[in-house]
């Protein structure tokens, strides 16, 4: 089989990932607000699209990286590796969603490449493996804890909700100024954020920590306090429309931040080859994966939003919030250190966490078991099957 052939196989593998992922796990996030009846279905999958879509232009470098250049050393993915490792990696995501248990795609792309490069003759970086092992075993957890700690906070009675709203409104709002969005100008290994912005245009500030000075601390606590002037408005004009909004925003960033981390799993291999074809620019890599997204999210999500609008529904608002909020973080987290990680994996802890803020009644030990069980399997089962179906594939061509 030609060389052209061949990138156009491991292209089409990379574009259908990408529209698996924006349809199951970039999806997620909005159906709260649909639970509330605050947005409509096709609404809520309008928006995804678009929001995944932007978070994979943004904020897509630094997953693509680690999934394409940092999970084997010593050799380089080639066309074939590339579409065995991404259709080994869809396969297993549609057999969780046959299954009704959520395969992680983080866990089942990383073993499929993994899987390939080995086969390639590559050496494991088991220094990769070590960082990545213990991030992904953290986020259970951190997640449930936070989801946790934010849910019973939201029941006090003695904290109203024209406060805890806009509190937690004020935290995101710090966190958003420190988000990579490569769309910002940034000095050479700095990352582009708000953040950052302000403290090169204003100029030199004492340090706090590290390369952390007075002004992005400044400029942190500012945007914190915007959003917090902003909700604290709303919440004394109407504290349902204003928990509503609170939670479409919050929907709408963790569905961005998905878009961000989710395409990196998709282009990530592909982009080792950016250049041998003469449309498969690096920029065009990037598009790629955002236009699967996209797509994906708009013909995909409404089915997976419905379902799970359903199921979020029973939570409530308030304890939807209190899911979302690490969901946000963890994954602002996993693209700043570069490392690929499954929505559906913080979504599942943070539900967790904020349903036993009312008892462990609705908690099955069983259902966690499986789906944990389940996990594990797809990390190793892709990396075997990678391994294997690489070599299969290239006694056939």
């Amino acid at each position: 089989m030609s060389s052209v052939a061949l990138l156009t196989i491991a292209l089409l593998a990379s574009i259908s990932l990408a529209w698996a992922l924006g349809a199951s796990s970039t999806s997620p996030p909005l159906a709260p607000a649909v639970g509330a009846r605050a947005l409509t279905v096709m609404r809520a999958a309008l928006l995804v699209g678009v929001l995944a879509a932007a978070g994979a232009i943004l904020q897509g470098g630094s997953v693509s990286e680690t999934v394409g250049n940092d999970l084997i050393l010593g050799t380089s993915l080639t066309p074939l590796a590339v579409a065995v490792g991404l259709l080994t990696a869809a396969g297993f995501i549609a057999i969780g969603v046959a299954t009704s248990y959520p395969i992680p795609a983080a866990f089942a792309t990383t073993g499929a490449i993994i899987g390939v490069g080995l086969a390639l003759g590559g050496d494991p970086a088991t220094e990769t493996y070590r960082e990545l092992a213990i991030f992904w075993v953290l986020v259970p957890p951190t997640g449930a804890s936070i989801a946790y700690l934010t849910a019973s906070i939201l029941r006090r009675e003695d904290v109203p909700d024209t406060l805890a709203i806009p509190l937690l409104g004020g935290l995101v709002g710090i966190v958003i100024a420190n988000v990579t969005l490569e769309v910002l100008p940034a000095a050479s290994g700095t990352r582009p954020t708000i953040a950052n912005m302000a403290s090169q245009s204003l100029g030199s500030a004492p340090t706090i920590v590290g390369s952390y000075d007075l002004i992005m601390a400044t400029t942190s606590l500012v945007c914190g306090l915007g959003v917090f002037l902003v909700l604290r408005r709303q919440t004394r004009q109407s504290i349902d429309v204003a928990v509503q909004q609170f939670l479409i925003a919050l929907g709408g960033l963790v569905a961005f931040s998905s878009g961000g981390s989710q395409v990196g799993l998709a282009i990530g291999p592909l982009g080792v080859l950016a250049g041998e074809l003469t449309l498969l620019t690096a920029r065009n890599v990037v598009l790629v994966g955002a236009v699967g997204l996209l797509v994906g999210g708009w013909t995909g999500a409404p089915r997976i939003i419905q379902a799970v609008a359903n199921e979020y529904s029973q939570l409530g608002t308030r304890r939807s919030i209190a899911a979302l909020v690490p969901a946000f973080v963890i994954t602002q987290t996993g693209i700043l250190l570069g490392f690929p990680i499954s929505l559906n994996n913080i979504i599942i802890s943070s539900v967790i966490g904020s349903g036993l803020v009312v008892g462990t009644e609705g908690v099955s030990v069983r259902k966690i078991t499986i789906t944990a069980a389940a996990w594990l399997s797809a990390l190793l089962g892709s990396c075997l099957i990678g391994y294997v179906g690489l070599d299969f594939a290239s006694t056939l061509i």
